[in-house]
């Protein structure tokens, strides 16, 4: 997911991602945070989302109870030009969102980087949760991107036939260019599909 808007060759520069409730994890709300981007998944379960305060001993109001766990600011700060350099690694493409999230997580005992990159996610999260919650129109606009998105799979999966639609190739290049052409082939269905239900309009308002 990261890796896809990290890498993706085109002119469009995207500032908001609205996914399913899939990889939602602290690591990646703050990785995306640190990017400078905004990361807004459906959460099946958001009644049940942790929510984080930074200061233990202030008074929320109606909301202390919800933020049950406290954020380690000190593990932010000790980290952060750490945090930095691995942002702009990311960007400039000398390392791999895939790579850095699976080294991230591979250990039962997280790294200090690891640590303060949960602890930013925490703080992302907290944030999204509050406006998620409050905001009836934000709820929407992720379940109509997200509907789009399915859309876009099943007209994939309509052309994807062969092999009973599965990908065969054994290794990532191989999966690229598989994927690749899908993509390719999708995209000409829906830039198609556009094209004519644009024209269908167009002429029904010279019918007119």
């Amino acid at each position: 997911m990261l890796e896809g808007l990290l890498e993706q060759q085109t002119g469009l520069n995207p500032v908001e991602i609205m996914t399913d409730t899939g990889g939602s994890s602290d690591i990646i709300f703050g990785l995306f945070w640190l990017l400078g981007y905004q990361f807004s998944p459906r959460l099946a379960d958001a009644g049940e989302a942790v929510f984080w305060r930074a200061d233990k001993n202030a008074n929320y109001g109606v909301l202390d109870e919800l933020a049950r766990g406290c954020v380690e600011l000190s593990k932010i700060e000790t980290q952060w030009d750490e945090m930095m350099r691995v942002s702009g690694s990311l960007k400039l493409g000398t390392v791999h969102a895939s790579e850095l999230v699976g080294s991230l997580l591979k250990s039962s005992r997280p790294s200090g980087l690891a640590q303060a990159i949960m602890e930013v996610g925490r703080v992302n999260k907290t944030l999204y949760l509050l406006n998620y919650i409050d905001d009836e129109e934000y709820r929407r606009r992720i379940l109509t991107q997200l509907n789009r998105g399915e859309g876009r799979h099943a007209v994939a999966r309509a052309i994807c036939y062969g092999q009973r639609g599965e990908i065969r190739k054994r290794y990532r290049e191989g999966q690229e260019d598989q994927l690749g052409a899908l993509g390719l082939v999708t995209n000409a269905v829906v830039l198609w599909n556009t094209l004519y239900m644009g024209s269908e309009g167009q002429w029904n308002e010279n019918v007119r």
